[in-house]
């Protein structure tokens, strides 16, 4: 049964003290990694998490793919691990060993990006729109998807400087039948139109500081190129 201690955060050092070998810690989750032989076997590994984390009614992010599961695990009510994942992740190892999966610990990898500014309340609004993120953030400094699929931008803080010459910028995939909305709700939430020449196969926006990012379909992918 769950009680008070079960729902605290853990530390890093908390995870550490775990011995969880097969897991490591990053971005507030505990992330595994276990390769298979071929696809079914990698199949099975998680037909066999599904099971046990429906008897623990604590849910992971899976990740199939061809001889290879990855798996996040974090307990959303407290935006971080706790000893339910503790719990879960010991299971899912030993389920993995008794099918012959072999846990790769050094190959989990998260992504977040991160973009400097001097007034993240000039830009937050934009990125949350053009990212689809909405607005029920668990940290102003940051955006993440609430759906798990894109990498977490977060807002470092900075010098008031003039606009970069940009380096990098981040291409959003969308469907075409929401590209036009997507676009849309950056525009109300502060941004401005570099460049529609291109669409419907991307447009160029930018937000208020000037870092620039394209909203991107599969649209006349033939005559255009970003």
């Amino acid at each position: 049964m769950d009680n008070e201690a079960t729902h605290q955060r853990l530390t890093h050092d908390d995870v550490e003290a775990a011995d969880l070998h097969d897991w490591r810690m990053l971005l507030g989750s505990l992330h595994g990694r276990f390769t298979t032989p071929d696809f079914a076997s990698a199949f099975r590994l998680v037909e066999r998490v599904t099971e046990v984390a429906e008897e623990a009614n604590h849910h992971p992010d899976v990740d199939l793919r061809w001889g290879a599961v990855g798996i996040r695990l974090t307990s959303h009510d407290t935006g971080g691990v706790t000893e339910r994942d503790v719990r879960l992740a010991r299971r899912i190892s030993a389920l993995a060993a008794e099918l012959g999966a072999e846990p790769r610990p050094h190959d989990v990898a998260a992504l977040e990006v991160a973009l400097d500014t001097a007034d993240l309340t000039r830009v937050s609004a934009f990125w949350r729109a053009l990212l689809g993120a909405g607005d029920r953030q668990a940290a102003d400094d940051e955006v993440a998807d609430p759906r798990g699929q894109l990498p977490t931008l977060w807002f470092q803080p900075t010098e008031p400087h003039p606009t970069p010459k940009q380096r990098f910028h981040l291409d959003v995939w969308v469907p075409a039948d929401v590209a036009e909305q997507r676009v849309a709700a950056a525009l109300a939430a502060g941004g401005t139109l570099v460049t529609d020449e291109y669409a419907p196969s991307f447009w160029v926006l930018a937000d208020a500081d000037g870092n620039k990012a394209c909203v991107c379909t599969a649209q006349n992918r033939g005559a255009t190129t970003d």
